[in-house]
This record gives structure tokens, sequence and C-alpha cells, in this order.
């Protein structure tokens, strides 16, 4: 089980790269457009709908990597007893936010397209189209926090993560 979750925030980062390069291609290709003449519809709002994907693509694989701020500075100082229950509150309430930005994301996906919206940009995209990846990287970033709280519960370390080194200069 954990290695298809791994697999599958390993590919939520993979899609979230692919939507920044395609993000990129789009916008110099609008600028390219304004440098020599030619015009395509929609370019603009399809950049925006890849950034989007790019964000919430990029939540369950940073979440998990550890690349997400955490402050760690108060509970480093806790004692093991009290750090374990100030984590595991903290991902209860990770997971709480998580949980509802899914549901909501799901929700509004689901109900563009039973009611067919279409984006009021000229590319006159369905609304359902830019906002699965939106909903489906919202699920996975629960399913992160779903993940982390049960090993947390069980008493088992949750993998150590960049956050938790101490910032020093060299």
């Amino acid at each position: 089980m954990r290695r298809a979750l791994r697999a599958l925030y390993d590919a939520c980062g993979a899609l979230a790269g692919a939507s920044l390069v395609l993000m990129f291609a789009m916008i110099a290709l609008n600028i390219a457009g304004g440098q020599f003449g030619f015009f395509i519809r929609g370019l603009d709002a399809l950049a925006g709908y890849l950034m989007a994907a790019a964000i919430f693509l990029a939540l369950p694989y940073t979440f998990k990597a550890g690349e997400h701020i955490r402050v760690t500075l108060l509970i480093q100082r806790l004692a093991p007893g009290a750090r374990r229950a100030v984590e595991i509150g903290c991902l209860v309430v990770g997971l709480g936010l998580a949980a509802l930005l899914a549901w909501a994301s799901i929700r509004l996906a689901w109900l563009s397209w039973v009611f067919g919206d279409i984006s009021q940009a000229t590319d006159r995209m369905p609304l359902w189209i830019p906002q699965v990846p939106f909903a489906f990287g919202a699920l996975m970033l629960a399913v992160a926090f779903l993940e982390d709280l049960v090993d947390a519960l069980r008493g088992r370390r949750v993998p150590p993560r960049a956050s938790d080194v101490p910032a020093h200069v060299e």
C-alpha cells in the first residue's frame, strides 16, 4: 500500500512539473504571438489553469518529501510525549482542512460537469477539465495527511523531513 501511495505522490509531482513546463510554453507562445502578429485564443486562460494544476498537484508530493514549511522550533524543545501529542494534533487539524478542501473541490468539479459550466475566457473550456487536477491534488494531500496521522497514532516515527533539520549557517 505504501509503495502504491508513494507512486501516486511521485506521479502528482511529475504532473505538477509537466504543468509548469506546459504553462511556460503557453506563455512563451503568447509572447511570440504578440511579437510576430498572431493570436491563439485562450492561451492566457490555459496558462492559468496549468498554474492551478501545478500548485495543487505539487501539494501531496512536497508534503511527503518534507518540503512544506513546518514550525518545528517549538516542538523540538518538547518532551517526547508532548511532542507526539502536538504532532498528532497538528496532523488532525491538517487532515481536517485538507479533507474539507478535497470535498469542496471535488464537489465543485462535479457540479461544473453536471451543469455544463463553461469558462468565460476566450477559450470557452468546460470548467470541470481544469478543476479535476485541482481536486485530485487536494484529495491526495488529504490522503498524505491521513497516512502520516495513522503512522503517528501507531507510534511509528514519521519519516524525517528536511524541515526537521535545524537551520544553520555555513
